[in-house]
Order: structure tokens, then C-alpha cells, then sequence
């Protein structure tokens, strides 16, 4: 169950819930009025009166606006994080290690609710503790397909870097591209597209040791 659905699961005021459904709770309504309105415009009684609770309720869990906001970083970071990971242990076929990974982007994105916009699209990158989480999740998530490259590339973990990270950038900036299309190219056709783009540039790199796939 997501975060939002926890929320209208436990909405009704007066519920009386475990701290850990509770807590769930109310990410899931900061998760919806942070998504609507952004970091600024977002207030905690909105958030309170999303979730069905008292102000005094959701700051005993939250002392703060920014103390919810980067709970929810961190918890769809890590998101993306093992999605990318599940994308490339999933096979062990490289060409397949590609569009999976391409498709745990565009999963990510096209999630209801929203959490995305948190990662890539947040108004408050200027707040370093933001910053320091939008960075990581790029970087980790370039670390996980720089492992691959490196392993079978022969490439030093530098060059190996560079290319993980363009692989990782190209693959959430055309996500998000095709999330605020018309979206007339549909999911499946423009994973396989954008995957084909990737391959064809990433196979160019000879595999050390081991047959190409």
C-alpha cells in the first residue's frame, strides 16, 4: 500500500492509529499537498487538514515543514534507488539490462502520486539538506549501472561514471519529458525507443572477457 493510499485508508479525524500507521498517514497527505503546491506554498495546517489530524498531532511527529518534506525525499530517493538496482539485476542480458532500467525511470515518473516531482522537479534545491538527498539519489543510482559498465566494459571507474551518469540523466530527463507530453507515443513504445537509443551507444563499448550479448 502507498503512502497515499494509507492516507485515505486512515483519514477520518479521531482515529486513533500505531505511531508507524500514523506516521504513514501523514506522509501520504504531506506527499499530496506538497505535490499540488510545492515546498513554499505548502503549509502544515494544510497538511493537518488533509490528513484528518490536529496540528499538535503532526507536529509531534514532524517538528517542522522541512523535517516531513525530507522524511518524503527520503523515502522516494530510496525508491528510485532500488528500482534502478532491481532493473539490473533483473537479467543478466545487457541489451535487457538497458530497457529495464529505462522502464524503472519511467515507472518512477509515471507513479499517481506524484513523488517524482519531490526528486526532480522540487522549488527548494536551494536547501542544502535538500540538495545533499536529490544528489545522492543521482549519484547511487549512477554508482548501481556504473558497476555494471565497469565489470563488463574494462573501463576504469571513472570513464565507467561518466557513462552511468549520462545513461541515468538521459533516462529521468525523457520520463519526465514524455510524463508532460500528450503522451501520443505510449509507455511501452517509449521505453523501447529510448532503450534503443541507449543500446546503440552503450554496445559500441566492447565487453571484457565475455561474450556480447
Amino acid at each position: 500500500m502507498t503512502a497515499i493510499e494509507q492516507t485515505e485508508a486512515a483519514r477520518p479525524r479521531g482515529t486513533r492509529l500505531p505511531r508507524r500507521a500514523r506516521r504513514n498517514q501523514l506522509l501520504g497527505a504531506a506527499q499530496e499537498v506538497f505535490v499540488a503546491q510545492g515546498y513554499h506554498a505548502a503549509a502544515m495546517d494544510d497538511i493537518a487538514e488533509r490528513a484528518g489530524v490536529s496540528k499538535p498531532v503532526l507536529y509531534q511527529h514532524f517538528p517542522g515543514k522541512l523535517d516531513l518534506y525530507l522524511a518524503l525525499l527520503d523515502q522516494h530517493c530510496e525508491s528510485l534507488i532500488q528500482a534502478v538496482r532491481g532493473a539490473l539485476a533483473s537479467t543478466t542480458d545487457n541489451k535487457q539490462r538497458v530497457r529495464a532500467t529505462m522502464d524503472a525511470y519511467f515507472a518512477y515518473v509515471e507513479d499517481e502520486g506524484g513523488a517524482f516531482r519531490l526528486v526532480f522537479e522540487s522549488d527548494l534545491t536551494n536547501e542544502p539538506a535538500v540538495r545533499e538527498r536529490v544528489d545522492k539519489v543521482a549519484n547511487e543510482c549512477a554508482e548501481a549501472i556504473c558497476d555494471v559498465i565497469a565489470e563488463d566494459t574494462g573501463l576504469s571507474r571513472a570513464e565507467s561514471m561518466l557513462l552511468a551518469s549520462g545513461l541515468g540523466g538521459l533516462a529521468q530527463v525523457v520520463a519526465r519529458s514524455w510524463l508532460h507530453s500528450d503522451r501520443s507515443v505510449p509507455r511501452e513504445q517509449a521505453v523501447q525507443l529510448l532503450a534503443s537509443l541507449a543500446w546503440r551507444g552503450i554496445a559500441g563499448f566492447p565487453l571484457h572477457g565475455i561474450e556480447h550479448h
